[in-house]
Order: C-alpha cells, then sequence, then structure tokens
C-alpha cells in the first residue's frame, strides 16, 4: 500500500484528488493539509511513503514545503501537482528535491501512474513543461533579486521593500535595476509580471 499525503489549499481540490487516488487498490490518503506550514507536521504524524503538493499555498509555498520535508522525512518522495505548468517552478521543484512534475490539468490516470513511479524511485515530469523548461533555461535572478521583486509585487515602495528586507533603499533600487534588465521588462511591475509567468518568484 502506497501511503500519500496530500497538501493543497483549495479543499474541493483536495478532495477530489483524496477520490481519485482512494478508488486504486494499491494507494491510502493518509493525511490532507491545506497550507505548506502543515505539511512537515502531516508528514512526521501520518508517515506517508509520498507527498502530492501544490505550489501556491498559504504560507509556505509548495516548494519550500517540498524542500523542509525531504530534510525532516528523507524516505518521504515528493510530487508537485499545479495548475501553474511554469518552467521555473520545475526547476526550483527539483533543486528542492522534487521526485515528480504534474500538472493538475492532467488525466486523473497519469497523476496514479506518477505516485506508482516515483513511489517506486523513478522521476516523472510533465514532458511538454520540461521541455519548455530546457527552451527558456534557468532564472537569471539572484536569490535577493528574487526576495526584492516578491516583496514590491503588491505595489510596495522602495522604503517599504527596504524595511522588510532590512536592506538601504539604495540596494533595493540596484536589484529591482537589475530584475527590471535580466526580465526585459520597462517597470518593476512589468519585471514582476514575466518573473511570475516564467516561475522564477
Amino acid at each position: 500500500m502506497i501511503r500519500v499525503l496530500l497538501a493543497d489549499d483549495q479543499a474541493m481540490v483536495r478532495g477530489a484528488l483524496a477520490t481519485v487516488l482512494g478508488l486504486e487498490n494499491d494507494i491510502e490518503v493518509v493525511g490532507q493539509v491545506g497550507s505548506g506550514d502543515e505539511v512537515v507536521a502531516a508528514a512526521r504524524e501520518t508517515k506517508p511513503d509520498v507527498a502530492l503538493l501544490d505550489v501556491q499555498m498559504p504560507g509556505k509555498d509548495g516548494l519550500a514545503a517540498a524542500a523542509d520535508l525531504r530534510a525532516a522525512l528523507p524516505s518521504c518522495r515528493v510530487i508537485i501537482c499545479t495548475t501553474f505548468g511554469r518552467p521555473g517552478y520545475l526547476a526550483r521543484a527539483m533543486a528542492a528535491g522534487a521526485a515528480g512534475f504534474v500538472v493538475k490539468d492532467a488525466p486523473p490516470e497519469q497523476l496514479v501512474e506518477a505516485v506508482r513511479r516515483v513511489h517506486s524511485g523513478l522521476r516523472v515530469v510533465d514532458p511538454a513543461l520540461a521541455a519548455e523548461s530546457l527552451a527558456t533555461g534557468a532564472s537569471p535572478l539572484t536569490g535577493r533579486e528574487r526576495d526584492v521583486l516578491r516583496e514590491a509585487r503588491d505595489g510596495s515602495t522602495v522604503a517599504d521593500v527596504a524595511r522588510a528586507l532590512h536592506l538601504s533603499e539604495g540596494t533595493v533600487r540596484n536589484h529591482l535595476s537589475a530584475a527590471i534588465g535580466k526580465t526585459g521588462a520597462r517597470t518593476r511591475a512589468e519585471a514582476v509580471r514575466v518573473a511570475e509567468e516564467r516561475g522564477w518568484l
């Protein structure tokens, strides 16, 4: 029996995934959580073989939760299951130790097969996304440039971003300028949009 933990902030999606997986004779859903912050504690309690994590969740996102889970329970294999099939997410998921990456609009049988394959020790990646990821290449943004763009995404001022990240305003302006250049954008709002579309944030 393959023990599976589900993490998705949308209760209806979580329930649908649990139902699909629960129909299989060799898969048991042993836990469900709605935020990335709950993943490690739930995994310690339920001892899953495979964790199916959404990317965008409250608290920690699925990519950060995947890295934490791999550190806390290395025997648990992670599949990122997301609506957002973005090349940057794929690269970051693999860097976080995920063994699989599937998109939610894939047929249910593909998800079931992904769980089985990942449990058996294989990697599973959506082929179209893998091709797009190779074509797009790795994120050109540094970690600090990503941090600055994330803080600026809601329209925060340079001073607000500087306070939040404990940086000088000049340093924030330099990072924003670099990020705008690297994304080929004209404004920081456009840089945020481009970086989000490519899964770099």
